[in-house]
């Protein structure tokens, strides 16, 4: 469904991508892991359009989306859900999440979908009124996945999902994605916490200062030594 080939993106000097490349096959969940720094952010604002790789190209379905911009690669059913969500504090849930629906294709079927949503996060349903900003960090992920979710993707990026999380809502949101990718959206997902992306994984890559370093099925990259000493502390 998306393939990365040979992309490479620089911030002023600083080369912050070399010649990455990578796959995500439809209806799986893919990780892309590294420490902080590494290039998971850089490497998911190229896919989306919010930066331009100076070499390489980007699939997405068939299509080559190198130099669309955001809202047309939005457009084809590939969305992003940014570190620290950036939902619209001052906004209630229901408008948060009808916002996610800006596309005309999506909000023609706004009501269908909010409904799809709002049995995912039922907690979503009962803060409906209330503004975003005062929300749990667990239900702000909640809604900024409900919001991605409103534009109908195939394809969600995640980035950093269980960032500043307690552990009990982690595990609940990982399962949450399991849902997602089991009703048929195909997930790239950005994370520090190694163990739990690789467990609900089918593959992953590891990026180590703008490069693929390693990468392999998920079980692969949790038996692997390397892993074990810089990522799991084993």
């Amino acid at each position: 469904m998306l393939e990365v080939a040979g992309i490479r993106v620089a911030h002023g000097d600083v080369q912050a991508l070399r010649d990455v490349g990578f796959e995500v096959p439809a209806g799986s969940i893919v990780a892309l892991l590294g420490a902080n720094g590494a290039g998971k952010t850089t490497t998911l604002r190229a896919i989306s359009g919010l930066l331009r790789p100076s070499t390489g190209r980007i699939h997405f379905d068939g299509h080559d989306v190198t130099a669309l911009s955001p809202h047309a690669i939005v457009a084809l059913g590939l969305s992003q859900i940014p570190e620290g969500r950036r939902l619209w504090p001052g906004m209630s849930v229901q408008e948060n999440l009808e916002l996610g629906a800006f596309l005309r294709p999506a909000r023609a079927r706004l009501h269908e979908t909010l409904d799809r949503v709002l049995r995912l996060f039922p907690r979503l349903r009962e803060r409906g009124r209330q503004l975003a900003g005062t929300l749990s960090g667990g239900e702000q992920q909640m809604l900024a996945i409900g919001r991605a979710l409103m534009a109908r993707p195939r394809l969600l990026m995640l980035d950093e999902p269980s960032l500043g999380l307690a552990p009990l809502v982690v595990a609940e949101l990982f399962q949450t994605i399991v849902g997602i990718n089991a009703a048929g959206v195909t997930v790239l997902l950005v994370e520090q916490n190694v163990h739990q992306a690789l467990r609900i994984s089918h593959r992953g890559y590891v990026l180590e200062t703008g490069r693929i370093v390693l990468s392999g099925s998920a079980r692969e990259l949790l038996d692997d030594p390397y892993i074990h000493e810089a990522y799991l502390g084993l």
